[in-house]
């Protein structure tokens, strides 16, 4: 697969690996409403990213991001005039730390415009890997005839959202539309098939043509038929315009355009009725198909699935949308019910959004209103400024503007505010002093079992991952900092500890047990700070 080059992209490639580790220190000024998992970060991204890491690696479900474009306007907010490499090395390092965070079902939303929109494709395919590429949204921004302020000949009025998921297991929620049918019901003369087959696994009742017929709904029918075309995934997997084939012969049943198939589910008596018609002759392939669907489910519609369109016109909404929550946001803002559309795309309530380039708050307010959990990054002075603000109004019910009037907002939530703090190790690869038990516990949990420490409880025992138990001696964690009852590893320390019949791994500060009786007691000591890796 190509992958792109550029001045210092070696360096770029490393920098997540040198990157330390940082605290994040909870801030009550700005925090508002329910203290709970919702967190608005205020600190460099790269840096919060990391903090974030050993909580919530493999959890997000849609990552939604609208870095600097690197145009050459400066925005009121955002140096948006970085020289190209050094965009490339901005944006590097940043996509490969969000590819972890991603639930293995989640997707990566990425707003860019045409200065880096193609550089930006080409790196998103190296990290998330091209097959994971799933669309690119195009969205007018602006009116055909809105005056820009710049010396370029060529009107900007188009930006580009690259999706990508983290795996086929992604599947976003498809869009329906509600279509009504004709409405039929069978009138069965007999219950006694012509004969019975199977195909595709699912037992199927051939009905002749003499043993029903078909009639035009009336009051207190409970079938009416939903029509699709007959081109189509036949039942035994094979893509053709005919549907049923008998397995014995291998050929086509003679009579598929007149002949009633009831259909049973596999393993339960789940069946639908269908019906093929068609052209009376052999090897016809163009018709209509129809099956039974229950009216009491219906009532008269049926909702089908629709095709997740590109593109889409939003220059309305990009023009009014600079005071929506009431955060004055000059250029770049994003409108509310754009935000609105991929998160109904691309996740569900309670599921996890995050933002790292998060602006004035579109991302947060919008996941907020619709009931997901969110992480919203911002190095800037409008994470004070413009986001914590136009949040504490959504919170209090005192904002009407973007979505809130298109879904009933109705006020409540909350989210708990971070600043970024010291580093887990000071200069000489100490412990930071400040650094509490959870903390540190996250840390090593994550770089033993590469996954985040959930459910966190108070206790020396982390938990068990692949039937290996982890344990941290720190902080008084037992009671005190004696050897006996501490942070170091002796037999009286370890008869207090909760029991595991298994592969122990321990972290302290030190072990008065010799290697003998660590190997008889199936341990593997590592020493604090000297066996916790940076990353």
């Amino acid at each position: 697969m190509p992958i792109l080059e550029w001045l210092n992209k070696g360096e770029a490639t490393k920098v997540t690996k040198k990157l330390p580790y940082r605290m994040l220190k909870a801030n009550a000024e700005f925090s508002y409403g329910e203290q709970n998992e919702n967190m608005i970060i205020k600190g460099d991204n790269l840096e919060a990213l990391q903090a974030l890491l050993p909580y919530y690696k493999g959890q997000v479900k849609c990552i939604y991001i609208d870095p600097p474009y690197n145009t050459g306007n400066a925005f009121e907010h955002y140096d948006d005039n970085l020289e190209h490499s050094t965009w490339l090395s901005m944006i590097y390092p940043r996509l490969c730390l969000l590819h972890e965070f991603l639930a293995e079902d989640g997707f990566i939303c990425c707003e860019i415009d045409d200065a880096e929109g193609a550089y930006l494709k080409v790196i998103m395919d190296e990290i998330f890997g091209r097959q994971n590429y799933m669309t690119t949204f195009y969205v007018q921004v602006r009116y055909a005839d809105k005056t820009l302020k710049s010396d370029m000949k060529f009107h900007k009025q188009i930006e580009q959202i690259h999706i990508y998921r983290k795996s086929r297991l992604a599947q976003p929620n498809m869009p329906t539309k509600d279509t009504a049918y004709d409405k039929y019901i069978y009138e069965i003369i007999t219950n006694t098939p012509t004969k019975i087959i199977e195909l595709g696994g699912k037992k199927v009742e051939v009905f002749n043509k003499e043993q029903y017929t078909i009639k035009k709904h009336k009051e207190g029918s409970t079938q009416y038929l939903k029509e699709i075309w007959a081109s189509g995934t036949i039942l035994d997997g094979n893509s053709s315009g005919r549907f049923f084939r008998d397995y014995l012969t291998g050929r086509y049943l003679e009579d598929d355009y007149g002949v009633l198939y009831k259909v049973h589910g596999i393993g339960d008596d789940q069946f639908d009725y269908r019906f093929f018609t068609g052209p009376q002759k052999e090897g016809a392939t163009k018709g209509k198909y129809y099956q039974g669907v229950p009216l009491n489910k219906l009532d008269g519609n049926i909702s089908q699935e629709t095709p997740i369109e590109n593109y889409y016109d939003f220059s309305g909404s990009f023009g009014n949308c600079r005071l929506e929550g009431g955060a004055d946001f000059r250029a770049g803002k994003k409108p509310e019910v754009l935000l609105k559309m991929i998160l109904e795309y691309f996740s569900n309530e309670n599921d996890i959004v995050l933002d790292s380039f998060l602006g004035s708050g579109s991302t947060i307010a919008v996941a907020h209103k619709l009931k997901r959990k969110y992480i919203g990054i911002e190095m800037g002075a409008q994470a004070i400024t413009h986001c914590v603000p136009r949040m504490k109004q959504i919170i209090s019910n005192n904002d009407n503007t973007g979505i809130s009037r298109v879904i009933n907002w109705q006020g409540g939530g909350g989210y708990t505010f971070y600043d970024l703090g010291e580093t887990i190790f000071d200069e000489n690869g100490n412990i930071n002093k400040d650094v509490d038990f959870r903390t540190l516990a996250s840390h090593v949990w994550l770089t033993e079992t590469k996954t985040p420490l959930s459910n966190f409880e108070k206790s020396p025992l982390l938990g068990i991952h692949n039937g290996i138990a982890y344990y941290l001696l720190f902080n008084g964690i037992l009671g005190d900092k004696k050897p006996d009852g501490g942070n170091v590893l002796t037999q009286k320390v370890l008869e207090t500890l909760p029991t595991f019949d298994g592969k122990k791994v321990i972290y302290g500060e030190a072990t008065r047990m010799n290697a003998e009786k660590l190997k008889t007691n199936n341990i593997v000591f590592k020493q604090t700070p000297y066996d916790i890796k940076a990353r």
